[in-house]
């Protein structure tokens, strides 16, 4: 079979490229050690259920439903499966599940030690994650299976005249939990019916990280009683010469930039676009932050929390391969800005429908549009308003699944 020969093409890929790149190699070394480590790790008698997800992304938005499930029902161990590095390296010490490990490649043989390892009693797949075998498999062994969070577009091969097999792999779930009604017409036309609307377990997820968002004594130091506090996130070199070009020419501005890659040569590209003063956040002590007018967030894990501290957000990405997180943003009731790139993320869209967010294509748009947040105060409040009415509009999608599923 095709697909079948794809998944081995693959993983002859990854072991070539193991000596000479560093994330095929640590996923190759992941993968040796799984069944050993499953070995050690998996109790005896306990019922298992298990969640996947390809990446961090994708972990996020299945995690509000990890944690209710295991508050709600603490008899369960959690088993929690990664297919990519990025994911897996970050969050291998979670403490919300009991076993975190790599997925083993879609294989037959490695699908039936994995499921006589683990002997999971229900599995839950993140967003799009349709491997075959391991779905085949789950339903040969009557084990329930569903898809959270999963969203369907014309353009899959699902609905395509040569996506007959592609299809039958959707028979295998239990029911789909889909993002919009668009998915479910989609669906239904292929015969899929067992499905419900609803809606993004990530509006749950950043809730959340706002309920539990960090307090940053430096960072309020630096905002101080500035109002017109501009939090640039996840951006890159092209989303930089616009945002910093902007703040160059305008002191009553404060900037606060977290950079999507945080290394010494983008930092140094950074630094050398700012014409007024600024500090580093690891150097930055409670009277240099006051002198500084840009604060560059040059570590990982802050983001989320920071946005607090602004009256509006920039998310970066927007001129290369398309936007970040808007969420993040989003949930403390500010307006959101971002480049022309948006078309494959449903939430960008629909802030823009909503007027909680504006999408600008170069310097003048943007020049215009933070013009007239900081002159009309009123538009400011009203389109952070309706950028935070849309996140917690739009919650709810995992008490939602929690009715529907029988443990």
């Amino acid at each position: 079979m095709l697909y079948n020969l794809a998944i081995i093409l693959y993983d002859f890929a990854v072991h070539l490229a193991a000596p000479f790149s560093r994330k095929p190699r640590k996923m190759m070394k992941g993968h040796w050690v799984v069944y050993e480590l499953l070995r050690q790790q998996v109790e005896k008698g306990e019922r298992y259920i298990w969640f996947h997800a390809a990446s961090l992304g994708e972990f996020e938005q299945g995690r509000p439903l990890i944690e209710k499930i295991r508050s709600t029902y603490p008899g369960y161990k959690i088993l929690l499966t990664f297919f990519s590095p990025s994911g897996y390296e970050v969050r291998k010490h979670y403490r919300g599940a009991d076993i975190v490990c790599y997925l083993p490649f879609d294989k037959p043989r490695n699908v039936k030690k994995f499921l006589d390892i683990t002997t999971p009693c229900m599995a839950f797949f993140i967003k799009y994650e349709f491997w075959k075998n391991y779905l085949d498999e789950l339903h040969k062994r009557r084990i329930p299976v569903y898809s959270v969070s999963s969203i369907f577009r014309r353009d899959q091969v699902f609905f395509k005249w040569y996506g007959g097999t592609y299809r039958h792999v959707l028979r295998n779930f239990d029911y789909l939990f889909v993002q919009n009604e668009a998915s479910k017409r989609y669906l239904s036309k292929i015969g899929i019916n067992r499905v419900t609307v609803v809606g993004d377990t990530r509006f749950d997820r950043v809730l959340q990280i706002r309920e539990e968002a960090k307090e940053l004594p430096l960072v309020a130091k630096f905002k101080g009683d500035n109002r017109f506090t501009f939090v640039a996130g996840s951006s890159w070199g092209p989303d930089e010469d616009l945002f910093i070009e902007y703040f160059n020419n305008h002191p009553e501005m404060k900037l606060i930039i977290a950079p999507h890659v945080i290394d010494e040569n983008h930092l140094v590209e950074i630094i050398g676009k700012l014409k007024r003063p600024y500090v580093r956040y690891t150097r930055a002590d409670e009277k240099n932050v006051l002198k500084a007018d840009c604060l560059i967030i040059d570590c990982f894990g802050l983001l989320s929390s920071i946005y607090r501290y602004g009256e509006i957000a920039y998310i970066g990405g927007g001129f290369g391969v398309g936007i970040h997180n808007t969420l993040e943003a989003a949930v403390y009731g500010i307006p959101v800005i971002f480049g022309p790139k948006y078309q494959k993320f449903m939430e960008a869209i629909q802030l823009l429908e909503t007027k909680g967010a504006y999408s600008i294509k170069d310097y003048t748009e943007l020049d215009t549009l933070l013009n007239r947040f900081h002159t009309d105060v009123a538009f400011l409040n009203e389109t952070g308003e309706k950028a935070g009415n849309y996140v917690t509009g739009n919650a709810g999608a995992t008490e939602k699944i929690m009715h529907m599923i029988n443990f």
